[in-house]
């Protein structure tokens, strides 16, 4: 494992002498805009494990994505190398249609420490949740990005994710009550701890994710990928295209309906994904929305 095979993987050719928030945002943003968020590994019946060595080879060398577990340990690891103050955080990732937060810390985040000041990094939530840049960990700040506004808030020693989204619009009307798509302005997103974890902490939760029946991972076939100016997703059967503010206040959402043989090239020309196994896709309506 070395970090210049992973800088070339990302298309990063920046600065790394210093360890500030300017070097920081450009890693990640290369990062989050080279890297799918994906799960393909479970519909292909391949196993997903922890170790950093597996993660780095199918990520860097096999040019595949990840879920939060193999992403952000990746970009942990990374910083570290480069000198940051890093730790793993975990999360209890909210769910829409339960209106409730997962009783089980299945969300791995990364934050980073730069003087004196915390900053929560996440290159693994995908679709439109997913941050453009590093969020100072400060309570009740609004944190514009490109994908909406986001912000923290705390309590009791909890902290909380939230973001509020733009108007959409939806050109394909056959997509406009899709259970795919948000329907609420302002989400919570996720809650977590400032308790340093480690990627023990995740063993019963990584298996319990790509096997059991109640896991949102199992239900659908998930790969998203974040571009300069808005995110693709392949859900199942369904690919789209969200272009953040098109026109003022409104996202631009795309739908379209794939055949079975249009999956794999599909996932090579708008993820840079090509699968050792094939993919078996899968979208049993469950809450993920985009």
């Amino acid at each position: 494992m070395n970090l210049e095979e992973y800088f070339a993987r990302i298309g990063y050719k920046g600065s790394l002498e210093k360890q500030d928030l300017e070097t920081l945002t450009d890693i990640f943003q290369h990062h989050i805009r080279a890297v799918p968020f994906e799960n393909l590994s479970i519909h292909c019946g391949e196993e997903i494990t922890l170790e950093l060595d597996h993660v780095y080879d199918k990520i860097v060398r096999r040019k595949r994505g990840g879920w939060c577990m193999e992403n952000n340990q990746l970009l942990g690891w990374v910083l570290k190398c480069l000198g940051y103050d890093t730790s793993f955080l975990g999360a209890y990732v909210f769910h829409p249609h339960q209106n409730a937060y997962t009783t089980i810390m299945t969300h791995l985040i990364v934050q980073v420490v730069i003087d004196g000041k915390a900053y929560i990094v996440d290159g693994g939530f995908g679709v439109s949740y997913q941050m453009w840049q590093p969020m100072e960990l400060v309570s009740g700040k609004d944190q514009p990005q490109a994908p909406g506004v986001f912000r923290f808030t705390e309590k009791n020693a909890v902290w909380y994710l939230e973001k509020m989204r733009r108007k959409q619009y939806i050109p394909n009307q056959n997509f406009s009550n899709s259970d795919l798509l948000e329907k609420k302005e302002c989400r919570e997103v996720y809650m977590f701890s400032l308790e340093p974890r480690t990627m023990e902490d995740f063993r019963f939760q990584c298996t319990y994710l790509q096997t059991s029946p109640d896991s949102l991972f199992t239900k659908k076939s998930i790969c998203t990928l974040q571009t300069t100016d808005g995110f693709r997703a392949l859900i199942g059967w369904t690919f789209t295209e969200t272009t953040y503010n098109y026109k003022e206040n409104m996202d631009l959402v795309e739908f379209v309906t794939l055949e079975d043989e249009e999956i794999e090239k599909t996932l090579k020309e708008k993820f840079n994904i090509t699968l050792d196994r094939k993919l078996v896709p899968i979208n049993v309506k469950a809450s993920y929305t985009i």
